[in-house]
């Protein structure tokens, strides 16, 4: 059974979004790794997202030790960015500093924790790549947002990594297509 999908504009945002049947998807139905990881692929294939010279020397926060050991990171790192600007868009790039940022060991272990933002440069040279790509978009004292291409993208790929689940896990359908009116009875009196 193939499942339609079919793109609306949303008077709210004048957003794209995906529907199924009479089910919105997006991207907050997938899992968050699987759509990352599919993301990371497709941004592989665009010639304006590339890992510049000193990416492979670059620490991604302050008190990092060591770069990521990931040698396609930066993707994986545009990927979680892109799904952070549709979840929360538009964002700025200290509000992403913040989103990406972690706890970090201050002295040599009885001192408390505390909260390190990450790396603005990473991000800051990411976001430029996706809006040469026209993924992205700058909104004036707001910050980034997607592109309705960007967002539409998004969608689509959420619709087949959703696709991909019900064909592992079939009891998952019941949640994509309504269930059919009953009709009703005529002539029965029981």
């Amino acid at each position: 059974m193939t499942l339609p999908i079919i793109y609306i504009r949303n008077a709210y945002k004048s957003i794209v979004v995906a529907w199924v049947g009479d089910k919105l998807v997006s991207v907050k139905d997938v899992p968050a790794d699987r759509l990352i990881a599919r993301l990371a692929e497709y941004l592989k294939t665009l010639p304006q997202v590339k890992p510049p010279p000193w990416a492979i020397f670059v620490k991604t926060g302050a008190n990092k030790e060591r770069p990521p050991m990931q040698s396609d990171w930066w993707y994986y790192r545009a990927a979680a960015i892109l799904r952070k600007l549709y979840l929360y868009g538009p964002v700025g790039i200290e509000r992403l500093r913040t989103a990406f940022g972690y706890r970090a060991k201050i002295g040599s272990g009885y001192k408390p924790e505390r909260f390190r933002k990450a790396g603005g440069a990473i991000i800051r040279k990411i976001l430029q790549q996706l809006e040469a790509a026209g993924l992205v978009r700058k909104v004036p004292k707001k910050g980034r947002e997607l592109t309705p291409e960007g967002r539409r993208l998004l969608d689509k790929l959420a619709y087949e990594i959703l696709k991909e689940m019900v064909k592992e896990r079939p009891e998952l359908m019941k949640y994509l297509v309504p269930k059919p009116a009953s009709q009703p009875t005529s002539g029965s009196s029981s």
